[in-house]
């Protein structure tokens, strides 16, 4: 599904993501190693394999060699005399007949420098990624440690306080978020001064990284902290949870400030990405939040990775490109500034949303995108790109 992004989106920077979270779940599904510990090696074992992977395959050779050697070097002598024989004879009866030079011409294909090295280098990755694949599927590593519980646990005194504390932060910051939200555009010019707007730009990668770090946080407790006792589990699924849900919160918050932000200022691939990418973050919680349930997490990790190749084939479905299109074109229908500029750069799958535009303005946009357009080759056939034309 991921590299099939490719022939419908013609967005490049997608399918670059696409293509490297396919090798992801490519070199996952090689391994299927469900472990925590593995998961990131796991995640780029198949490109550290190739270093192996090369010897191995040579040294195999290398062995099977004097079982065959001897049919193998008659059929090299015979494939040699017969590109000899073709070099020589080819071009002599070409030149001697007309008709059968454009025949010649019409069955082989022009081959220039760029092209033949484009393939020579696209066949080398593929092959030694293949190579390597077979290399770990031949003698797989051992299942990675999964590690047994750390001898210094911290007892529920230690970690109790700073979880509270974090806790009744958060707790005080959703408030006021709450106050703020309700509040609206008067409010926040009263205490901060700003713009809803402009509020809602300051605050989203703060946002972000809080999120982000509190992640860390509850999984380091979830880990290092002591289990032992009815009470001590009591107390981590009553903590982890609050601090979980009011960590949701705070995406959706930084969701919420995103799209204000957007709404005022305008659509943009990177803040529709970023936009994603919180999202995820969001999904990623709910997982943290079974597993304190669970009090189990050794699948978090494999599961997080999950997730996010899922939200990028949806972001793909999705169409981000023709998405920012149309958000901007319903600003503009409200009276806001269109950046015809922006839109220019874009790549064709925003063409089907630019016919609510009139004539001028949505050939202003569409000119310049078409006029990047090449030709496609079998192998790099585009629908979007087709329908475009």
């Amino acid at each position: 599904m991921l590299l099939g992004v490719g022939a419908v989106r013609a967005a490049g920077w997608l399918f670059v993501l696409c293509v490297v979270a396919a090798c992801v779940a490519g070199s996952l599904a090689v391994l299927g190693r469900r472990t925590r510990w593995g998961v990131v090696h796991d995640m780029v074992a198949v490109p550290l394999a190739t270093l192996e992977a090369v010897p191995w395959a040579w040294s195999g050779l290398r062995e099977a060699r004097p079982k065959g050697a001897s049919s193998m070097r008659r059929y090299g002598v015979s494939v040699a005399a017969t590109a000899a024989l073709l070099v020589v004879f080819v071009p002599l009866l070409g030149g001697a007949d007309a008709t059968f030079a454009d025949l010649l011409s019409s069955l082989v294909p022009a081959v220039d420098g760029a092209s033949a090295w484009h393939w020579i280098l696209l066949f080398g990755v593929v092959g030694v990624g293949a190579l390597a694949a077979l290399y770990l599927l031949a003698g797989p590593p051992a299942a990675a440690e999964e590690g047994s519980r750390p001898v210094r646990q911290w007892s529920r005194s230690e970690w109790v306080l700073p979880v509270s504390a974090l806790t009744v932060l958060f707790g005080v910051f959703v408030g006021a978020q709450f106050v703020a939200l309700f509040g609206g555009d008067d409010y926040v010019q009263r205490t901060a001064g700003l713009t809803y707007a402009e509020y809602a730009r300051s605050g989203f990668w703060q946002l972000s990284a809080v999120s982000i770090l509190t992640l860390a946080v509850i999984l380091a407790v979830l880990h290092w902290s002591e289990q032992d006792s009815a009470a001590d589990r009591r107390w981590l699924r009553v903590l982890l949870t609050a601090v979980s849900v009011l960590s949701l919160v705070i995406v959706g918050s930084a969701l919420a400030r995103m799209w204000t932000y957007q709404q005022a200022y305008g659509f943009t691939v990177l803040r529709v990405l970023v936009g994603v990418c919180e999202l995820w973050v969001g999904l990623v919680y709910l997982l943290v939040l079974v597993a304190i349930a669970l009090l189990r997490w050794t699948w978090v990790s494999r599961a997080a990775v999950g997730t996010a190749l899922g939200t990028l084939i949806a972001l793909a479905v999705l169409n981000p490109e023709h998405l920012v299109a149309d958000r901007n074109i319903d600003r503009w229908e409200q009276g806001k500034r269109l950046d015809t500029g922006y839109l220019s750069t874009l790549s064709p799958d925003i063409i089907p949303a630019l016919t609510r535009l009139p004539d001028p303005l949505r050939t202003k946009i569409e000119d310049p995108i078409r006029a990047d357009l090449d030709e496609d080759s079998w192998w790099s056939w585009n629908w979007s790109r087709e329908s475009a034309r």
